[in-house]
């Protein structure tokens, strides 16, 4: 069983200990460091030989806050997957987080079998909004009075195959998931993935599921049970 290498970014050492024995009764996780500021982060990334394969990043800490950590850490090792974990819950909190490239955004009230499903959803699919997320994503792409993604990236750019992976990504269905439906080697996702990346101009497949919104690829309605 490959093991989910994981770091905890929070300033309070109560809480950080507190995730740590709630995930290290998980079979499949691996807590390979705990940090209790951004630079700290920073430093142990620069420095260490066994890189995590997912954060848990507080947004307001000491020296450097989870935003600015996710930033720099978003553009060395874009391949490491950056879930919020944080009290605070506004919609402008949750789209900066989102916007600098988090992965998913969890409040700490959450329940722990939450966090779990979470870590493990991030690091298989990339990437996971609940529904509440999902329409404040929704909400900001439409009162935006500028788009993220530029007007003439349209579908028309992009081929009738990677349409096809970008609406399963979208549906968030693994690699293999995609590889099987569409009777295509993982590989092959892997290609059309990278290509969808480069013309949606997203920094990871979470922005893909963004621009999935935008394209209306993915149906966001007002009637959430939230």
């Amino acid at each position: 069983m490959k093991k989910i290498n994981i770091v905890i970014a929070d300033d309070e050492q109560l809480f950080r200990s507190g995730i740590h024995f709630l995930l290290a009764r998980e079979q499949n996780f691996n807590i390979i460091f705990e940090a209790e500021n951004g630079k700290e982060l920073i430093d142990f990334i620069a420095n260490t030989e066994e890189f995590p394969d997912v954060i848990l990043m507080d947004l307001k800490m000491p020296e450097m806050n989870g935003v600015e950590a996710t930033k720099v850490i978003h553009k060395t090792h874009p391949d490491i997957k950056i879930i919020a974990l944080t009290s605070y819950d506004g919609k402008s909190f949750i789209t900066n987080m989102i916007d600098v490239g988090a992965s998913s955004y969890l409040l700490k009230n959450t329940s722990p079998k939450m966090v779990v499903h979470t870590i493990n959803e991030v690091y298989e699919k990339g990437f996971y909004y609940d529904e509440k997320v999902l329409k404040i994503i929704h909400e900001n792409i439409i009162s935006s009075s500028g788009k993220r993604i530029k007007s003439d990236l349209d579908k028309k750019l992009l081929s009738k195959r990677e349409i096809d992976v970008l609406e399963l990504i979208c549906e968030q269905c693994t690699t293999s998931e995609i590889a099987e439906k569409l009777f295509i080697s993982p590989r092959t996702v892997e290609g059309h993935r990278n290509n969808l990346l480069l013309k949606t101009q997203s920094k990871n497949v979470a922005g893909l599921v963004i621009y999935g919104i935008q394209k209306k690829l993915v149906e966001i309605t007002p009637d959430f049970n939230l």
